[in-house]
């Protein structure tokens, strides 16, 4: 598979489009399971009264980490949307979750926990079917201060590994690009992290974590673009979020779809949410990635197809964007694959986009974001005004379909973003969004 003239012309002129995946839906042997989301879930519960006794924040949790499923009726109306006859929006609030504040938590959090897990389980300071507060008692903290944890990270996944890690007595280690976020440095080296800068970006960054816990025989490397633990972690959103459903009324079957917007960085948490999803609800769930238009690294690598890596440098663009979390150059192998059949498509945002629909985000229903969380804002009126999209609900049968629809827009990191970064990123936003106001004749994103 090569990528379409017009694909590679809008990449390289960073111009925003809505791809089609024309493998969704082709049969394949997939390289994850489901029985890894059934564990991962189960870890995550089991170790619910740890993390309530290790973090305040969690105080008299008695289930995995969860973030709220909002309804966001106001900011459907500012987008242009009608609920009768589009269907409902609603916010998975993940810039809320506790502790780590971002998508990233579950995923990084079932990762740690299942390391220190096994190395209880195999140093005898822990029995299969003992309470898991056991890992917070003095010989476990003794153990797991032998180790390094280590991290390369643009930001967010740092925050999750390296505060989940600190907390249970390892020594964290994140890698980041000089260019990451200052504020999130830090917040990392605030809860007794090491942060560890490079010149370059992501990539230089995972080299760096991967190259210090291949020099310690202690040393143990959390892999972003090729961890099974972290998938399955991510996936496990999915269990949760369709109770949250269900709670809500909102039905997903062949008269009522499902869709879901999903930033995407290197791939892991928005592939991990829809393998999740997929498995439980098959054709009637359809996943769309939001990537910005300097950094689509999964739309190029699915575009191009499975053959070889292919990076966004080798079409010419530079992966220079103010979404910092979603500023990946090259796709997870682990995760492209398994994407190629199961994601619907891949729809690409400027940084202004980004800023405009967060600024919309917070006007109408005051929710903060940064950045890279506002990407899914933008999925639904890509779907619903055009020729693509209209052109998938016509392929899939949907169009009757759409009153009956849910949209899932997740978010994927804000809530711990310091009031003064909130207030440049609204600023901006408000002076796009009178800009766009201005606009005649457009598509309004």
């Amino acid at each position: 598979m090569t990528i379409s003239e017009s694909t590679l012309k809008a990449l390289r002129s960073k111009t925003p489009q809505l791809w089609l995946n024309p493998a969704f839906g082709e049969a394949g042997d997939l390289s994850v399971s489901a029985d890894g989301i059934a564990d991962a879930y189960a870890r995550l519960t089991r170790c619910a009264g740890l993390l309530s006794d290790l973090f305040a924040e969690l105080a008299g949790l008695d289930g995995p980490v969860d973030s709220p499923l909002l309804e966001v009726t106001h900011l459907q109306r500012a987008q242009g949307s009608d609920p009768a006859r589009d269907g409902q929006w609603f916010v998975k609030g993940d810039h809320a979750l506790p502790v780590a504040g971002s998508i990233k938590a579950r995923g990084g959090f079932h990762e740690v926990l299942a390391l220190a897990e096994k190395l209880a389980l195999e140093q005898g300071i822990l029995q299969p079917d003992e309470d898991r507060r056991a890992l917070a008692r003095p010989a476990a903290r003794a153990l797991f201060s032998r180790y390094t944890v280590t991290v390369g990270s643009t930001g967010n996944l740092g925050l999750s590994i390296g505060v989940m890690a600190a907390a249970l007595g390892f020594r964290a280690v994140v890698h980041m690009s000089t260019d990451a976020k200052a504020w999130k440095k830090t917040r990392l080296r605030d809860r007794g992290v090491e942060v560890v800068e490079h010149a370059g970006d992501y990539a230089a960054a995972v080299e760096g974590g991967r190259a210090q816990a291949l020099a310690d025989p202690y040393g143990y490397f959390v892999d972003d673009e090729h961890s099974e633990r972290l998938f399955y972690g991510y996936a496990a959103a999915a269990q949760m979020l369709a109770r949250q459903l269900s709670a809500a009324g909102r039905q997903v079957d062949a008269r009522h779809p499902l869709f879901v917007y999903l930033p995407c960085g290197v791939g892991g948490a928005p592939g991990g949410i829809t393998f999740g999803l997929k498995v439980l609800y098959g054709p009637h769930v359809h996943c769309f990635f939001a990537e910005p238009a300097a950094s689509p690294c999964m739309l190029v690598q699915l575009a191009s197809g499975m053959e070889k890596a292919v990076s966004v440098y080798d079409v010419g663009l530079d992966n220079q964007t103010q979404a910092d979390g979603l500023a990946v150059g090259l796709a997870s192998p682990l995760v492209s694959p398994v994407m190629l059949q199961q994601l619907s498509g891949i729809y690409t945002a400027t940084d202004e986009d980004l800023h405009c629909w967060l600024h919309r985000m917070a006007r109408t229903e005051s929710i903060a974001l940064e950045p890279s969380a506002a990407a899914g804002i933008g999925g639904p009126r890509w779907l619903a005004h055009s020729e693509a999209g209209r052109a998938y609900l016509e392929a899939q049968g949907l169009v009757s379909d759409m009153p009956n629809a849910s949209h899932i827009i997740w978010t994927t990191g804000g809530s711990l973003v310091p009031e003064r970064e909130h207030a440049k990123f609204q600023a901006l936003g408000a002076e796009l969004e009178r800009c766009r106001l201005r606009e005649a004749g457009g598509m309004v994103r």
